[in-house]
């Protein structure tokens, strides 16, 4: 009996499904994978009869641990912190650390699986995890959040190093609280060693890491276009959320002369007619990551529409730059902006398209869509970058770094071309991406017997 890969593919997610009950984004982000992947090994069997995809899908090790610290008032709290370490192929493991009341195992399995992708498209030599706490850091003073950072190191650091596995910041964590991780773990281990990225560059870290994850989303657009004879200048562009990532993504944009109409944040949406200027954009920077407030504020400031509750996926622009959260586009938004006309989407937060969007732009004959895998490679890249300056024990100019990210995203470009190319010159950057993540991890666990 024939089983076509529609059958082997619902077979294949049964599985998943079984092994990991309830973990809905976890699921998400394997079946995506699995589309492409599964038809991939179909002719070859090496991959399937050693099993690659389902060892991939399941963690080296998932760690759990209580944190126990005290607030201001001397009541003691109680979290609880993970790090998922999925995948030490290519390299150490390498993935963020994210403070927020939503942080669950199923979560962080998602981000880390995500991220053994994209880090092999990247070309250096790392691993894929994440961790994090359901610890939420909006409203608590520097001391808790200090208290609360080393509580949580002095469980964790036994779990990583710079051969081992190497944290980042993501989401709740910021310079702030990369400082009182990594200090810690100093004071733990009585070594200064490259453990942790993100950290300032007065103790080890490197240039651009800020702006890394937003400016690769950008690169990879323009890649994207430039296969095709175009470019981001003079396109209008709809950006979502407001953080790290969003105000540097739209900084680089105004850089490249594109019109960054909107951004966002869980509240709603801002929308400037003629385009956002960088003044106003380091000014919502400033709003967003020193005084913690809400983008309406932006509006009140610069006189901008501001549409509450809502995201920006209904006003009209050529190119699209989900920055916020996970799933933030769905199949109607995705046919609003079909029918509004988009060119381009360049995912730069961590699968910010639902499965159903994902069909509605892949059916659309003249949409470019660069999953998160791809686009979002920027911030790792540094990382990684970072990682190297510290062993060297040196520090690159700024200039030399973002040209190093350039390359490294015309490289994920380039692979995801290669292997996603299909008849007629179209490209398919979800296939490219995750075929070619896929090869390099795969044939190192190849090299490596069963284990």
């Amino acid at each position: 009996m024939v089983i076509d890969k529609a059958d082997r593919l619902d077979k294949f997610m049964e599985g998943v499904i079984a092994r990991n009950p309830g973990e809905t984004e976890f699921h998400q982000a394997v079946q995506e994978v699995a589309t492409d992947i599964i038809p991939y090994m179909a002719d070859k069997p090496i991959y399937k009869d050693l099993r690659i995809l389902e060892r991939m899908t399941e963690p080296d090790r998932v760690i759990s641990f209580r944190v126990v610290w005290e607030d201001d008032k001397g009541d003691l709290r109680v979290n609880r912190g993970f790090r998922v370490q999925q995948n030490n192929a290519i390299g150490p493991y390498k993935g963020g650390i994210r403070f927020h009341p939503s942080v669950n195992q199923g979560m962080l399995k998602f981000l880390a699986f995500e991220q053994v992708f994209k880090n092999s498209l990247t070309g250096l030599p790392m691993g894929g995890g994440k961790g994090g706490a359901n610890f939420n850091p909006k409203g608590r003073s520097d001391r808790e959040v200090m208290r609360f950072c080393q509580a949580f190191m002095t469980e964790m650091f036994r779990h990583i190093g710079p051969e081992t596995d190497v944290p980042a910041g993501d989401i709740g964590v910021g310079s702030r609280e990369v400082g009182y991780l990594f200090g810690q773990y100093k004071r733990l281990v009585n070594r200064f060693e490259g453990v942790i990225t993100g950290k300032a560059l007065d103790f080890g870290g490197s240039y651009v890491r800020p702006q890394a994850t937003g400016y690769g989303a950008v690169y990879m657009m323009e890649e994207m276009l430039s296969h095709h004879g175009e470019h981001v200048e003079g396109r209008s562009c709809l950006v979502s959320g407001s953080g790290n990532v969003a105000s540097y993504c739209a900084e680089k944009l105004i850089d490249m002369g594109a019109k960054v109409l909107t951004l966002s944040d869980s509240s709603g949406f801002i929308h400037a007619k003629e385009g956002l200027t960088q003044d106003q954009v380091a000014w919502i920077k400033e709003l967003k990551t020193v005084r913690r407030g809400r983008i309406e504020e932006a509006a009140k400031e610069f006189g901008l529409k501001y549409y509450k509750g809502k995201n920006p996926w209904g006003i009209a622009g050529e190119l699209v730059f989900p920055c916020a959260t996970q799933n933030e586009i769905d199949g109607e938004d995705a046919a609003t902006l079909v029918k509004n006309g988009i060119r381009g989407i360049s995912e730069g937060a961590n699968m910010p398209t639902a499965l159903e969007a994902i069909k509605v732009f892949g059916l659309a004959k003249n949409v470019l869509h660069a999953p998160a895998k791809a686009a979002n490679a920027g911030g790792v890249a540094v990382s990684g970058l970072e990682m190297s300056q510290n062993s060297l024990h040196l520090q690159w100019p700024e200039a030399e770094v973002e040209a190093r990210l350039r390359g490294i995203m015309r490289l994920v470009h380039d692979q995801c071309v290669e292997y996603g190319i299909q008849k007629g010159g179209h490209v398919d950057y979800f296939k490219g991406a995750n075929i070619a993540g896929f090869t390099k991890v795969a044939n190192a666990m190849l090299a490596y017997g069963v284990m």
